[in-house]
């Protein structure tokens, strides 16, 4: 019963006439991946790896649909969600973080994005969150990482940052070295 209500606020992408979606994600593997996804889904996919690049497929094309990651190696997703917004109003826009906290989701749905998604976000999650009515509250993941999964994936997140450097990573992450070495090399809980 709950899943024929859930599926009752969501469209279908067949429903809209234009298909349009455009990731931006300076992260190449996770970005292709999720293009590969949405366009088995029904979307006409376009990539950008940047804000710059973001902002130039837009002047072109003024997708109907949008997948934004807020940090890019040359700067903000905002940028691109606001010329996104001042192209086509209706654009609907899903904001990805691996850097989810309430201030920069309030300025996400100030800019204009219909939704805020932490990373990593399946292209079923993105989905829904693109498709949902945006007059109505969202529903709650179906099945949410656990707080283990979710430390894990921070600890790597800080890790890659510091260029995969142990000693620094533990620095930042205020934990012993050898600690951090052991949740390095256990794989990641579900």
């Amino acid at each position: 019963m709950l899943i024929m209500s859930e599926q009752g606020k969501l469209k279908k992408i067949s429903e809209f006439e234009d298909k349009s979606l455009l990731i931006v994600d300076d992260d190449s593997p996770f970005r292709e991946r999720l293009a590969r996804a949405m366009e088995k889904k029904g979307f006409l996919v376009s990539q950008a790896d940047g804000v710059k690049e973001g902002i130039s497929s837009v002047m072109i094309k003024k997708p109907a649909f949008a997948v934004v990651d807020l940090r890019l190696g040359d700067g903000n997703g905002l940028e691109v969600v606001k010329q996104i917004q001042s192209q086509n109003s209706k654009s609907r826009i899903v904001m990805l973080t691996g850097y989810g906290n309430i201030p920069t989701a309030v300025a996400a749905i100030k800019q204009g994005a219909i939704d805020y998604l932490a990373k990593p976000a399946d292209a079923d999650d993105v989905e829904k969150a693109l498709l949902a009515d945006p007059n109505k509250k969202a529903e709650p993941p179906e099945n949410p990482m656990s707080a283990d999964r979710v430390k894990w994936e921070h600890i790597h997140r800080v890790f890659e940052l510091c260029n995969r450097n142990v000693s620094e990573t533990a620095r930042r992450l205020k934990m012993h070295r050898r600690t951090l070495q052991r949740i390095l090399y256990k794989r990641s809980p579900k």
